[in-house]
């Protein structure tokens, strides 16, 4: 049966919750006298962690760490009720690491927590403590909101982070999955990614910003070029290519018929093409009229 969580959020609150585990303090947390050792088989991990992917390598550095300095910080655990075994609240990383490193025994500080409790630290402790990329510790952040009821003002002052990071990162659900998705693998970074959430077309242009290695500077601009209308966006590039000259005369020429007229020089030589578009039968017949006043005769 999946477990409903209060939405209340935590009567003591995101800082004093993270002040009574010493998540952010290691030294805080250092091994003393009289901490309960326990051997690693009466440890078991809580089958409500959110993060469920560990890295094998950083766990073998971080076993290798064990191996040579010890367990510095203990584990929180609370005790599984009428059973002898206790199940971790924060650390499963260094107990994962412990095994690999063939500890018998970790130092751990007993306390008492609810569920809710539980898995509300241990989203906190995969946000300070793991290399999370921009939507996981988004999603994470959006955790501690709808479950928990937490604003972005409360987390932004539990975790020392700024509004407005937080609230950037939030953006970034708002992107398409496949677009998210390029995120998480490294292959599009948040700031190519936030330029893009106001597009309509994000994952088209994602993938021209990857596959052309754009800057950010470069994806905001490809972003505001993609809002203007196809059409348009031909004509401003055409007269974008065009010399001051040439705009001169098509801006003259367009103010005195009341139509639009475009310019196109053929490259490489004096010839060219001159378009007039007209937009009724008025204005097409206005232009015939000014057109049959030139001499059938005249040379050009």
């Amino acid at each position: 049966m999946e477990k409903k969580f209060d939405r209340r959020g935590l009567g003591r609150g995101l800082s004093a919750l993270m002040a009574d585990v010493n998540l952010d303090v290691p030294a805080a947390a250092e091994v003393r006298r009289g901490d309960l050792m326990l051997p690693v088989e009466k440890i078991v991990p809580n089958p409500d962690q959110p993060r469920r992917d560990f890295q094998p390598d950083a766990l073998k550095d971080l076993a290798d760490s064990l191996r040579q300095k010890g367990v510095i910080q203990p584990l929180i655990v609370r005790r599984k009720p009428d059973q002898d075994v206790y199940e971790i609240v924060a650390g499963e990383r260094r107990w994962r690491a412990a095994q690999i490193a063939q500890l018998h025994e970790l130092p751990v500080i007993v306390r008492e927590f609810s569920d809710s409790e539980v898995l509300e630290i241990a989203i906190i402790e995969n946000i300070q403590r793991a290399e999370l990329n921009s939507i996981e510790e988004a999603l994470a952040y959006r955790q501690l909101m709808d479950r928990f009821g937490h604003t972005q003002e409360k987390i932004a002052e539990a975790l020392s982070r700024s509004r407005s990071h937080i609230a950037n990162l939030l953006r970034l659900l708002s992107l398409p999955d496949d677009v998210q998705q390029m995120v998480k693998s490294g292959t599009l970074s948040a700031g190519h990614a936030r330029a893009l959430i106001t597009s309509g077309n994000a994952t088209q242009l994602a993938l021209q910003v990857v596959g052309r290695g754009l800057s950010v500077r470069d994806t905001e601009e490809l972003v505001r070029k993609s809002a203007v209308d196809p059409a348009k966006r031909r004509a401003l590039r055409r007269r974008e290519e065009k010399d001051a000259d040439t705009r001169a005369l098509e801006s003259d020429l367009s103010a005195n018929l009341h139509m639009s007229v475009q310019i196109d020089h053929l490259p490489g030589g004096e010839g060219g093409k001159l378009t007039i578009n007209y937009r009724s039968l008025d204005q097409l017949d206005l232009l015939c009229r000014v057109l049959s006043v030139i001499p059938r005769d005249a040379e050009f």
